[in-house]
């Protein structure tokens, strides 16, 4: 699945993503810390890797993770 950064904060590792669907999805440092990332951007594209009860578990940047 694939969104768009839309705030992130790097004190706490976590933000929100928006789906391409419009949906937003909140993330959490854990799922970030997955990533391998340091950093990400306002407005960056992302892929997620969801659990199945729809949760974030892991945020990428396509074709980098």
């Amino acid at each position: 699945m694939q969104g768009t950064i839309a705030t992130f904060d790097p004190a706490t590792r976590s933000g929100t993503l928006l789906l391409d669907t419009g949906d937003e999805l909140a993330f959490d440092s854990a799922a970030f810390d997955r990533s391998g990332l340091r950093l990400l951007r306002l407005g960056q594209r992302v892929n997620i890797d969801t659990e199945p009860t729809g949760a974030v578990s892991r945020v990428t940047i396509p074709g980098i993770g």
